[in-house]
């Protein structure tokens, strides 16, 4: 059951710009270009930066306005989010199983239908820089109408009974080269794998101390390892023989710096603009973030 409603007025979202990508460690790579199709992984830098959740401590996690402002700024060239499910099976785009922390509401999501949903609000935060109105977190599809094939995009499967209805929306609108689907259950990896959309399994570092990644190869895309690993478990995930190895969740320079030096090959963060202030400090980084 949902309680204490608070009426809040929507966000404004602007119009879409054209994306341009900059580089990272102090310089600017070439914009992507997707030309008649959508942009795919595989126009992807050598180092791709990732924005969490759309840089949560830049802008309000999972929502619209969060986005696009990482969609404008270029210093991200992956949005990240989270998909919950509705009572009724609608895919949204949120991160926790209640609606306390981040909304005007309580309860718990999958209580919801898509019609209370249109009453839900986000609450922005005042640890977020700028100034950002109350707005509704968007539909998974909304999200993929605006942004799919604009630029790669990574979403979470909270719920894996939201996966097959994920893969119907994303194949209609033939992205499945243009988005990773996330879960941290390597059978549910594998599922995803079966419905031939590009798989990420992340892992948190108490897991990665008895992993062995390279039984995942088979069917995992992309591993997603938490910076907070041991440096021998990231060296074992780096030569697990999976073709990307992206470490999260980034915040500070120094740990940027680390995740590359042991061999990753992507970053997750939270402050994408923050990294791209501060040039990569290990050898050759810079060469790898800007494509070279």
């Amino acid at each position: 059951m949902v309680t204490g409603i608070a009426s809040t007025g929507l966000a404004v979202v602007a119009s879409v710009v054209s994306l341009t990508l900059t580089g990272h460690g102090g310089g600017h790579a070439a914009p992507l270009e997707w030309g008649g199709g959508p942009l795919t992984v595989d126009a992807l830098p050598r180092v791709p930066y990732v924005a969490h959740r759309g840089g949560a401590r830049e802008v309000p996690e999972n929502s619209m306005s969060g986005l696009m402002a990482a969609f404008r700024r270029g210093t991200a060239q992956v949005l990240d989010f989270d998909t919950r499910v509705l009572r009724d099976g609608t895919p949204v785009v949120f991160h926790d199983a209640s609606l306390n922390r981040t909304t005007f509401l309580g309860g718990e999501v999958r209580a919801l239908d898509a019609g209370e949903w249109r009453g839900v609000r986000l609450r922005p935060r005042d640890r977020v820089p700028g100034s950002w109105r109350a707005e509704r977190p968007p539909t998974v599809a909304e999200v993929l109408d605006r942004f799919g094939g604009r630029i790669v995009l990574m979403l979470e499967a909270k719920d894996p009974r939201g996966v097959d209805r994920l893969a119907t929306l994303i194949r209609a609108r033939g992205l499945t080269r243009s988005v990773f689907v996330n879960t941290n259950d390597p059978e549910v990896a594998r599922r995803i794998h079966g419905l031939g959309l590009l798989t990420q399994l992340w892992r948190s570092a108490r897991q990665l101390r008895t992993d062995r990644p390279e039984r995942w190869r088979s069917y995992v895309d992309l591993l997603d390892v938490d910076i907070r690993a041991r440096d021998a478990d990231l060296r074992r995930a780096v030569r697990s023989g999976i073709p990307r190895v992206w470490a999260h969740t980034i915040v500070t320079p120094a740990q940027r710096d680390r995740a590359l030096a042991l061999g990753c090959d992507g970053i997750i963060t939270d402050a994408p603009g923050r990294l791209a202030r501060h040039p990569a400090r290990t050898p050759g980084a810079v060469s790898a973030a800007l494509g070279r």
